[in-house]
């Protein structure tokens, strides 16, 4: 009887709020907020405000990021704590390349390309971030609150962060190659970071490091037997730092009810649904950015067509934090040429110098790219799948992501990976290629390489593009099918392999090319639900919710067995040199199998948090890896049979073997029992209050992803795996969906797991079902903010 009054009282209140104008946050046992207002300057308000709430320092300190003024609060050689999508430069490295590049006058022009209502949605969240600043300096409650980098913030700041986001896949990804970037002979500064090498981080479409990816999956009307299609969206995401994801319901009555997923700091759902259509993204394989072959006419000059041109600088000055008091600072000049900054790469790879006579410049597409985020906003409200598709190819812009989509009332399903792309087709690349191209197409054939020298090589204009040198949508992969669509990172070409798609340029990613385990596994699931059709919608959506968190190795489930049999019966191998590590040991080491091999013969080849033999076969096999394709099938890898090829794995190779036994010893050199349970090593908090969870490395062919250094406990700063994921169908009422946040909604979810709610749910592989209808909401709620205006 109270719980009825307390919730008839709720909804009455909410109906006052609504007609009092009001902003309604309603959270949910989750922690999700659903956030009701009467105009897009309030629920941006709104949005602003929660976010606060949840994650107050992160933002703060992403917002100090994309100022320039790291190297303020936190000295500038050190870096940040957190990996993200701009990597972990110095904090002096990251200040230049912010401040040079987010510059106020590209602000303010980024400003002028939004529509006036996202205009007022953005304004509303700078709003109300600062109203939730003000409101922990007086509460007291929040660490940060009172440190002089947590200040209040204006529309520009969420544009900048905005902004920087689509600069992931191109100069972001070269912050400490670009800022350090001098004329021969100059002062040059060393790049503050490790360096891997070129080949290693071209590798990386985002980011520094390996396991940034999704799947996505999107079943049609075949499978239902209906115009019921159903979509399972699964990105391996950052599980701390600015670039996590942040879940939150939306809502104008009349005008925008959506759910899902955003950056923290932006104002718009990026990966979500509402009650006509639903999307999500998978990491694309196609180049945002190019370089230019510079031939050099004195060090700061160079020649196109004949004519010498001289670089263009931008002098960046940046505050840096003193020990005495006093301002200081420092300036650097940065260098650019009509293509692009200048720059050097000659840290990962010497012959790509600045040099006397040559030099490279980079030109990323997302820089003059300001459609992404309105994209999204229009995605928000779009009433149909058609209507969707229409905004993609009209825009253009998606920065780094292939989409994959559903629509209500509709049988087909969607993908496309139509974005900011650089028109460099491959007549352009052959015709304007150099030594340098064809020496970078050993590393990476898909970036361009074009000769700078010439002024017919530069990226070409059209008139259908969005925007100047931009390849035209038409001439980008897009794909409808009534069975399935589904992309776990490789590129476009196996979106559904009855019906690959060919004929691209090849910096879209590259065609006849072998598919990653974790995509031969993905298309296994969505095969297997098209061979059991037809299904109901529900069943279809329950079935995908658990195969969609099966923690199954398909690398074990084919090669672990003919792998044992022939290793097994040695006894002893003799280890010489770990391919992992690239360590060469003083002297041969003699290695005993007939643990490991019982080990993995017990194990269920799956990576559940209570399995045994998860870490020793994740070890084994990234070695196993390290053995060429070719040298490691008796069956080549087949174009016509992509995903059966390549096949028959040589077990009897004395590689095999050796790569077990140096499993062994990197097993024991990081102090782990070899039946170590993955649990033991993967889990969230500490002590009794541990979580345990599940998953492996996407090489190891797990569907279900959680990557992290061998010997590392518990989750690092730099934790990759599946973050948010979300099962979507439609029925009579609208959405039907089923989400899971692993990591949580606060910033402090991860040192607090007892009261982490997402993160329970996922370590139990527990969906919770979403409330998404008002009344489902009101049922749901568990607490009430009501913010005036």
């Amino acid at each position: 009887m109270l719980r009825r009054l307390k919730f008839g009282l709720m909804a009455m209140l909410a109906c006052a709020a609504a007609q009092a104008g009001n902003i309604e946050i309603r959270r949910t046992a989750d922690g999700i907020p659903h956030i009701k207002a009467a105009s897009w300057r309030d629920l941006g308000q709104g949005y602003g405000y929660v976010q606060a709430e949840d994650a107050l320092c992160t933002m703060s300190e992403a917002f100090t990021t994309f100022k320039g003024r790291r190297s303020l609060h936190w000295g500038a050689a050190n870096r940040p704590a957190h990996e993200s999508m701009m990597g972990r430069s110095s904090n002096l490295e990251m200040d230049i390349f912010f401040a040079g590049f987010l510059t106020p006058e590209l602000i303010q022009q980024y400003r002028q390309e939004q529509p006036a209502d996202l205009q007022a949605l953005v304004d509303g969240f700078a709003s109300g971030f600062n109203r939730y600043v003000k409101l922990a300096r007086k509460l007291g409650k929040v660490a940060c609150a009172n440190e002089p980098w947590v200040v209040e913030v204006t529309a520009d700041d969420i544009y900048r962060r905005m902004y920087a986001a689509t600069l992931s896949a191109g100069y972001a990804r070269f912050i400490p190659a670009i800022v350090n970037a001098a004329p021969p002979g100059a002062n040059k500064q060393a790049d503050s970071t490790e360096q891997p090498s070129l080949r290693e981080l071209l590798a990386q479409t985002i980011g520094n490091q390996p396991g940034i990816g999704s799947n996505a999956i999107a079943l049609g009307g075949d499978v239902s037997g209906k115009t019921e299609p159903v979509l399972f969206g699964n990105p391996h995401w950052f599980w701390r730092g600015p670039d996590r994801f942040y879940q939150a319901h939306l809502t104008i009555p009349g005008k925008l009810n959506v759910a899902g997923v955003s950056f923290l700091g932006v104002p718009v759902v990026m990966l979500g649904f509402n009650d006509h259509v639903a999307w999500s993204h998978t990491v694309s394989e196609a180049r945002r950015f190019g370089l230019f072959d510079l031939t050099l006419s004195g060090a700061t000059s160079y020649r196109v067509d004949q004519q010498v041109e001289a670089m263009q600088t931008r002098t960046v000055t940046v505050p840096l934090r003193a020990a005495d008091g006093k301002g200081r600072s420092v300036n650097r000049t940065l260098y650019f040429s009509q293509f692009g900054p200048v720059v050097d790469l000659g840290a990962r790879a010497p012959q790509l110098a600045w040099s006397e006579q040559k030099a490279l410049a980079m030109r990323d597409i997302n820089g003059e790219n300001f459609r992404a985020f309105r994209t999204f906003f229009y995605w928000n409200q779009a009433r149909s799948l058609d209507e969707f598709v229409a905004i993609q190819k009209r825009e253009a812009s998606i920065p780094w992501v292939n989409t994959i989509a559903i629509g209500r009332d509709d049988a087909r399903v969607w993908y496309g990976d139509i974005g900011a792309v650089p028109n460099a087709p491959d007549d352009l690349r052959a015709r304007c290629a150099t030594p340098v191209s064809t020496a970078f197409a050993g590393l990476d054939a898909s970036t361009p390489v074009l000769d700078g020298s010439r002024g017919e090589c530069d990226w070409l204009n059209g008139a259908s593009a969005a925007q100047a040198g931009a390849m035209p949508a038409a001439r980008l992969p897009g794909l409808f099918r009534s069975d399935y669509v589904a992309n776990m990172n490789d590129s476009y070409w196996l979106t559904n392999p009855a019906q690959p798609l060919e004929g691209y340029a090849r910096l879209l990613g590259g065609e006849r090319e072998e598919p990653s385990l974790r995509s031969k596994a993905g298309h296994r699931i969505a095969a297997s639900l098209l061979a059991r059709a037809p299904l109901a919608p529900a069943d279809v959506m329950h079935s995908l919710g658990e195969q969609g968190l099966d923690a199954r190795s398909l690398a074990a489930q084919q090669y672990k067995q003919p792998l044992l049999q022939a290793i097994c019966q040695r006894g002893e191998v003799e280890v010489t040199r770990d391919t992992e590590t690239r360590k060469t040991f003083d002297t041969v080491r003699k290695v005993p199998l007939d643990e490991a091999c019982a080990v993995l013969r017990a194990w269920p080849d799956s990576a559940n948090a209570q399995d045994r033999g998860a870490l020793l076969w994740e070890q084994f096999w990234a070695r196993v890896e390290r053995i060429p394709d070719e040298e490691r099938f008796s069956v080549p890898f087949d174009p016509a049979r992509p995903l059966e090829t390549p096949a028959q794995i040589r077990a009897d190779d004395a590689r095999m073997a050796q790569s077990l036994g140096a499993a062994v010893l990197a097993m024991q050199a990081a102090g782990q029992p070899l039946d170590t349970p993955l649990g033991r090593d993967l889990f969230a908090g500490e002590g009794k209050d541990h979580v345990a969870l599940y998953g492996g490395c996407h090489q190891g062919g797990y569907f279900t992803v959680a990557c992290r250094l061998l010997g590392s406990k518990g989750l690092t700063e730099d934790f990759i795996g599946n973050s948010y994921l979300q099962l979507v169908r439609f029925n009579e009422r609208g959405a039907v969906a089923e989400t899971l946040l692993a990591h949580g909604q606060s910033e402090t979810g991860l040192d607090n797991v007892t009261r982490n709610a997402g993160l329970q749910d996922y370590a139990a592989k527990r969906w919770r079902a979403f409330p998404f209808h008002d009344a489902e909401v009101r049922a749901a709620t568990v607490s009430r903010t009501v913010l005036t205006p």
